[in-house]
C-alpha cells in the first residue's frame, strides 16, 4: 500500500506532456520556418548566376540518391519508435520504452554508418552508370556523412515525439534549417569565388551545407536529451506493468515496425527517382544535354519545392497522429481514434485544396515573382498542383494507420502508385512537350485510387468510422467558390 502511494506520488511530480493540438500547432509553426527559410536559399540558388536551372538539377538528382539511402535507413525510424515507445507508456512501461530507445540508437546507428559508407564510395557508379549526370558525383560524396546523423536523429526524434516532447522534434528541425540556409548561401558564395563560378562546385557546396546542418540538428537533440535525463530518470523510477524483454526481440520488433514504414517511404522516394532515372535520359534523346538537365531542374528544384510547402505542413497532422493514435489504441479507446484522425483529415483538406486552387489559377505569376531570372515551368506547376491536395490526404490516412498498427495498407498503396507512375513515364516521357504534364496528371489519379483503398481499409476492417467524403465534399464547394473569387 504504501509502495503504490509512493509510485502515485512519484507520477505527480512527472511534467505535463503536451496535448495533441500542442504537438501539432508546434509542428506547423516548424514547418512554416522551414519552408520559409528553404524557399530563401531556393530562390538565391536559382537567381544566382552561373547555378540556376541546371545547378538544380545536379543537386536534385544528387539528392534523390540521398534520399531513397536516407529512407532506407532512418525514414520509419521516427514513426516506429514514437508507435513502439508510446505504446509502452500508455500503460506505464517508462523502463521498457527507455530500453527499445537505447537499443534502437545502437542499431540505426550502425545501418546508419552503412548507408553512408555505400553512398561515399558508390558516388562515382551512381553518378556516371544510374544517373547519366556526371556532375553528380560531388553532391554524392558531399551529401555521405549526413546519413549517419540523420539516422541517429531520428531514433531521437521518434523518442521525443512518444514522450509528447514533439516540440524538441521541432525545435532540432528548425534549427537545422536555420544552419542549412546559413551555410549554403555562405559556402556557395565562396566557392563560386574559388572555382569561378563552375555550377558543378556550387553544386556540391550546396549540399555540404546540408551534411553540416544536419550535425547542428543532432548536436541539439543531445543536448536536450542531457537536459531531460534527471526526469525520464523519475519516470522510469515510477514504472508500472515494467515487461522484459530480450535486446534480439526488441530488434525484431523496431524492424517489423520500421521496415513497412520505411517501404512506404521507400516507394515515396522511389517516385521521385522515377524522373531522376527517366527525364534527363529521354529528353537527351530530342536536346543537348544541358537543356535535358534544365528541363529536369524545373521539375525537380522549382516545382517540387512549390509544391511540397502545403505538405510539409501537413506532416505536422501524420507525425502527430501515430504516437496519439498508438496510445489510444493500447488504451482500446476507439472513440479517440476516429475523432483525432476525422479531425486530421478535415483540416488537412482545409490546407491542400486552397493550395492546389491557388497554384493551378496563380502558377504564372508566382513563378515570374520568386524566379524573375528562371521562371520557365508554368504548365508543369498548373498539372503538378492537382497532385498536392491527393497526397496530402495521403500523408495524414498513413499517419493513422500507421499509429494503428496496420502497416501494410499504405505500402501496397503507394506501391501502386508507383507501378501505375512508371508505365505513365513510359507512355509519355518520349514527348518532350508533354511528359511532365501526363505523369501529374496520371499521378493524382492514382493518388485518388490509394487513399479510396486506405480509407474504406481503415473503416470496413477496423471498425474505426470518420466521415471521410463528407469532409472532402465541404471543403471541395469552399475552394470552387474561393478560387471563382479569385479568378474575377
Amino acid at each position: 500500500m504504501e509502495n503504490a502511494k509512493a509510485m502515485a506520488k512519484e507520477r505527480e511530480k512527472l511534467p505535463k506532456k503536451e496535448t495533441f493540438m500542442q504537438g501539432v500547432i508546434t509542428l506547423i509553426f516548424s514547418q512554416v520556418l522551414i519552408k520559409l527559410l528553404g524557399l530563401i536559399y531556393t530562390l538565391y540558388l536559382t537567381n544566382r548566376e552561373g547555378f540556376g536551372d541546371k545547378g538544380n538539377g545536379i543537386v536534385a538528382a544528387g539528392y534523390q540518391i540521398y534520399a531513397m539511402l536516407l529512407t532506407i535507413s532512418s525514414i520509419g525510424v521516427p514513426n516506429a519508435i514514437s508507435k513502439l515507445v508510446s505504446e509502452r507508456i500508455a500503460v506505464g512501461d517508462h523502463k521498457g520504452g527507455y530500453r527499445i530507445f537505447k537499443i534502437a540508437f545502437a542499431t540505426f546507428a550502425i545501418i546508419g554508418l552503412v548507408g553512408s559508407l555505400m553512398l561515399f564510395f558508390g558516388a562515382h557508379a551512381i553518378a556516371n552508370l544510374w544517373l547519366q549526370i556526371p556532375e553528380a558525383e560531388m553532391t554524392l560524396v558531399a551529401l555521405s556523412p549526413a546519413i549517419f546523423f540523420v539516422a541517429i536523429s531520428s531514433v531521437m526524434r521518434g523518442y521525443f515525439n512518444a514522450r509528447q516532447n514533439i516540440k524538441a522534434t521541432a525545435r532540432s528541425q528548425s534549427l537545422e534549417q536555420v544552419f542549412k540556409t546559413a551555410l549554403t548561401i555562405i559556402l556557395v558564395e565562396i566557392v563560386a569565388i574559388i572555382s569561378h563560378a563552375s555550377t558543378q562546385w556550387m553544386a556540391g557546396g550546396a549540399t555540404l551545407a546540408t551534411t553540416l546542418a544536419t550535425f547542428s540538428g543532432f548536436g541539439y537533440l543531445y543536448l536536450y536529451y542531457k537536459t531531460k535525463r534527471g526526469e525520464i530518470a523519475r519516470e522510469i523510477k515510477s514504472t508500472v506493468n515494467y515487461k522484459y524483454e530480450r535486446v534480439v526481440t526488441i530488434i525484431k520488433k523496431i524492424l517489423m515496425v520500421s521496415i513497412p514504414i520505411a517501404l512506404t517511404a521507400i516507394l515515396s522516394s522511389i517516385n521521385k527517382n522515377i524522373d531522376s532515372f527517366t527525364v534527363v535520359r529521354s529528353l537527351k534523346e530530342f536536346m543537348p544535354e544541358d537543356m535535358a538537365i534544365a528541363q529536369y531542374g524545373i521539375l525537380g528544384g522549382k516545382v517540387d519545392m512549390l509544391t511540397s510547402l502545403p505538405l510539409s505542413i501537413n506532416v505536422a497532422f501524420a507525425t502527430a497522429l501515430v504516437p496519439a493514435i498508438a496510445s489510444a489504441k493500447a488504451k482500446k479507446d476507439k472513440k479517440t481514434i476516429s475523432e483525432k484522425t476525422s479531425f486530421s483529415l478535415l483540416t488537412s483538406m482545409l490546407i491542400g485544396l486552397p493550395c492546389t486552387v491557388g497554384m493551378i489559377i496563380f502558377a504564372g505569376p508566382i513563378l515570374n515573382l520568386l524566379f524573375p531570372n528562371a521562371s520557365a515551368g508554368e504548365v508543369i506547376l498548373q498539372i503538378s498542383a492537382i497532385t498536392i491536395i491527393f497526397t496530402i490526404l495521403d500523408q495524414t490516412i498513413n499517419g493513422a494507420l500507421q499509429g494503428y498498427g496496420k502497416l501494410a495498407i499504405p505500402t501496397i498503396a503507394l506501391g501502386c502508385r508507383c507501378t501505375g507512375k512508371t508505365d505513365i513515364k513510359s507512355d509519355f516521357s518520349t514527348n518532350t512537350t508533354n511528359w511532365s504534364k501526363w505523369s501529374s496528371l496520371g499521378l493524382g489519379s492514382l493518388s485518388l485510387s490509394s487513399i479510396y483503398y486506405c480509407n474504406n481499409s481503415f473503416k470496413k476492417k477496423y471498425k474505426i468510422k470518420f466521415e471521410f467524403f463528407k469532409i472532402c465534399c465541404k471543403t471541395n464547394i469552399s475552394s470552387y467558390y474561393n478560387g471563382n473569387l479569385l479568378i474575377f
